[in-house]
């Protein structure tokens, strides 16, 4: 597969005279089977039979013209091919033989409509008077080719048909050559179209981008006069939803920027071998199409770069913000373990004015039990005195209750210690 893919035939055998005319739809890869369906059809009305209904590229001959059809990532080619002699290059073009049913059927957005008429060396040279004739009186262009083997005109502009048009004179042209002489105008126009495919989506962006720098810049200034930490929490919000934003425009236009690059490097090398050489009098044909291309591609740099730029400042400004949220917050929680170390301490010495009060509370209770059961053991008939006996009992019961009461503690100081490490 991989060897049928390197060695397939990508030039077209092409006899002069001949007229063609090419187009090019942009359309989504669902439609594929559907644009298959179509060639197969037209086909058909020619009375040819297309066996394969998978297909990436096809070419046959339907007896009055040649059908070249190709589908691309996100594009499809159509080429009609018509040999004979003629002598208004552009009065009936090859696509005027398929019918306009069948056109009007096709999927897609148009993005190259071109005319290209294929002129004998043994016709005689136009003059620019009958040029300016056959390009309705627009300012024409024109160059060599092929190391002066031929001579191509155009005036770069839509006719009434919705095609450009380009007239090739054969000079000293070889029979590979035309064709890929051909291939290389066709492609030529599609890949500088496909280049600045994304100038519309810029220019949407553009002002987006500014509206967006004005909004951080906002926001910075925000910044520098916050103080609590529910504003700083407040602007990291609004960072992050212009984070966001910018994220969402770079992701859908970084695949464009990226597939635009490689459609200019092709266009470039293109021009570079169709090796152009200056006609006396006329502005070349590619000179000027190639500064035009590479303005846009300077504006698609710029913007990509720009939104690089703007994801920068909004990911440094969201750091620094986080950073100032993440130390009021540190601050708030140190000032609450602070109050919290406070309040233990307080509770610490409520703990002991309680302990101290409780070991009065349980010696004076003691106390009055022992009192009785001294009242008790007098009536019983032992001479005591009670007065005596409760006074020297103070300090052994105070002392007692004191030393009972500080063993309990400790015993549970342990058991918490012990279940805090566990």
């Amino acid at each position: 597969m991989l060897h049928d893919e390197l060695n397939t035939e990508v030039y077209e055998q092409i006899d002069i005279p001949s007229r063609l005319s090419h187009f090019v739809l942009l359309s989504d890869r669902q439609w594929v089977n559907r644009e298959r369906r179509l060639v197969i059809e037209l086909c058909e009305l020619f009375d040819i039979k297309i066996l394969s209904v998978a297909f990436d590229q096809l070419s046959v001959n339907l007896g009055d013209f040649y059908l070249r059809w190709e589908r691309h990532t996100e594009y499809s080619t159509y080429t009609f091919y018509r040999e004979g002699v003629f002598d208004e290059p552009f009065a009936q073009p090859a696509i005027s033989y398929i019918p306009k049913e069948w056109l009007v059927k096709l999927p897609g957005e148009l993005l190259v409509a071109t005319h290209i008429a294929l002129e004998d060396r043994r016709r005689p040279g136009r003059s620019m008077s009958e040029l300016a004739d056959l390009f309705s009186s627009n300012t024409i262009i024109g160059s060599k080719v092929s190391a002066g083997s031929a001579s191509v005109w155009s005036d770069d502009q839509i006719h009434p048909d919705g095609f450009t048009r380009f007239l090739v004179h054969d000079d000293n042209l070889r029979s590979r050559q035309v064709s890929r002489l051909v291939q290389r105008l066709l492609e030529i126009e599609t890949y500088r179209m496909l280049a600045i495919l994304p100038l519309s989506m810029t220019r949407e962006i553009i002002p987006q981008l500014e509206q967006y720098e004005d909004q951080l810049i906002e926001l910075m200034t925000t910044n520098t006069t916050s103080n609590s930490i529910e504003d700083e929490q407040q602007l990291l919000v609004k960072l992050t939803a212009l984070a966001t934003e910018i994220e969402r425009i770079s992701a859908q236009s970084s695949h464009r920027f990226s597939a635009s690059h490689t459609y200019n490097f092709i266009m470039q090398q293109r021009i570079t071998e169709l090796r152009e050489e200056r006609i006396e009098g006329l502005q070349m044909l590619y000179k000027f199409r190639k500064q035009r291309v590479a303005s846009t591609m300077s504006t698609f740099d710029l913007v990509r770069s720009k939104l690089d730029t703007l994801s920068l400042q909004v990911e440094r400004a969201t750091s620094m913000l986080r950073t100032r949220v993440d130390i009021s917050m540190e601050s708030q929680i140190r000032d609450l373990l602070k109050s919290m170390d406070t309040r233990a301490h307080l509770q610490l010495r409520l703990q002991e004015t309680v302990e101290g009060l409780s070991v009065v509370v349980l010696s004076y209770y003691l106390l009055g039990i022992t009192g009785y059961g001294l009242k008790a053991v007098k009536a019983a008939g032992l001479d005591i005195n009670i007065e005596l006996a409760t006074g020297i009992a103070i300090p052994i019961i105070v002392t007692s209750v004191f030393l009972a009461i500080r063993r309990f503690r400790r015993i549970v100081s342990k058991s918490a210690a012990s279940s805090g490490r566990k």
